[in-house]
């Protein structure tokens, strides 16, 4: 029996198609995709949930030296001059160093964060920032169910489409 259902297309044009789903889902909260479709998202998001559960508070806050340029009033860089060993002179921003607290990942955290990057793409807002959706399932997602052990989503059947009557579903985070 395989693990997957193959949904009628090659195995890399399937995992492109769910990874790209799984994506939708974590990003938006919800799709709307055909049932086979939609079940086997739900397999895949549901695991990735629960791996986020069991690993969401497993990290260590460490002090991290970050080194930044240093501003002035204005909010300008300061620069400074400097020469090179051939006695040309250029410019040199100035820097300073801090001292930061961060969440460091443990070795099993690291690895289910590695998993789940494994299963989505990586995603832009409207600006054009970057967002990590495997920060979003450890730090927004997993906590909210985390009192709750499975049934992470919900299918709603809305119904057959027209064009190829296949079974029409929204499949959403509950």
């Amino acid at each position: 029996m395989p693990l997957q259902r193959k949904l009628g297309r090659a195995t890399d044009q399937r995992k492109a198609v769910l990874k790209g789903l799984v994506t939708s889902l974590f990003e938006y909260g919800k799709i709307e995709t055909t049932l086979a479709r939609a079940k086997e998202v739900k397999n895949i998001a549901e695991k990735m949930i629960t791996i986020a559960i069991k690993e969401a508070d497993n990290f260590e806050p460490k002090n991290v030296k970050v080194t930044a340029a240093k501003l002035d009033s204005t909010g300008k860089k300061i620069l400074n001059a400097a020469t090179s060993r051939n006695n040309k002179t250029y410019r040199k921003v100035e820097r300073e160093e801090k001292s930061e607290r961060k969440a460091v990942d443990n070795p099993s955290r690291l690895h289910a964060r590695k998993m789940i990057m494994n299963w989505v793409y990586k995603v832009k807002d409207k600006e054009g920032n970057s967002i990590n959706l495997a920060n979003k399932i450890f730090d927004e997602i997993a906590p909210k169910y985390k009192d709750i052990k499975g049934g992470y989503t919900r299918i709603y059947k809305l119904g057959v489409r027209r064009g190829d009557a296949a079974e029409v579903v929204i499949l959403e985070l509950v």
